[in-house]
């Protein structure tokens, strides 16, 4: 029993020493990565010719957005179903990257005759942000549902629908180069975590 049991404690010595060995030539060998991370996909270039007007009556456009990360979605302020949410998984977006410069978010509204600059700015205001951070824009309606279709994404008027509107729920994460790099359900609090961390990957590249 005795020669049983240390045969096995040689065993146990014996794989820790070759885990330590691995893990220091991981940490000592240049390009050596146990567990390599794949960069972000691309899913093409995202080009929007139109400027909008933000909550406190900025132009915005992707001229000005160049150089920079943003995160971009639709929504209306009347939005009786999924926009709410949206907008509190948005919030901790904001809030992981509050001192960041590099990093701003952008809300189109689809209702732009009710979402006026006055609307947007006083529903800025209720969720305690600021327009230099996250942009709620608004403009021509027709610009506005065919920059959701230049990012891949649903906008379009359904009276029938909740609303009166139907959109899609995702974000959309866009690098400094202007190519999207994700997509993420905008309800599901995983997705958005997966986000916040994508987020972090393409500041770190520089």
């Amino acid at each position: 029993m005795m020669e049983l049991v240390t045969n096995c404690t040689r065993r146990i010595s014996r794989l820790a020493c070759l885990v330590c060995i691995g893990v220091l030539l991981a940490a000592l060998i240049p390009g050596c990565n146990l567990s390599p991370r794949e960069p972000l996909p691309v899913f093409g270039t995202v080009e929007i010719p139109y400027t909008f007007t933000d909550q406190d009556g900025k132009p915005i456009n992707q001229k000005m957005l160049s150089g920079r990360i943003y995160v971009a979605d639709f929504f209306f302020t009347t939005c009786p179903t999924i926009c709410p949410i949206m907008k509190t998984q948005m919030l901790r977006i904001y809030e992981a990257y509050r001192d960041s410069d590099q990093l701003v978010l952008v809300s189109h509204s689809i209702d732009p005759e009710h979402d006026t600059v006055e609307a947007l700015h006083d529903y800025g205001s209720r969720l305690g942000i600021s327009a230099q951070r996250w942009h709620l824009v608004t403009g021509i309606k027709d610009e506005i549902y065919d920059t959701a279709k230049r990012y891949g994404l649903a906008a379009l008027e359904d009276k029938n629908a909740a609303g009166g509107f139907i959109h899609s729920g995702s974000f959309s994460l866009v690098d400094r180069q202007g190519r999207i790099r994700g997509y993420y359900q905008g309800t599901d609090t995983h997705e958005v975590d997966t986000l916040i961390q994508d987020i972090r990957r393409l500041l770190d590249e520089g």
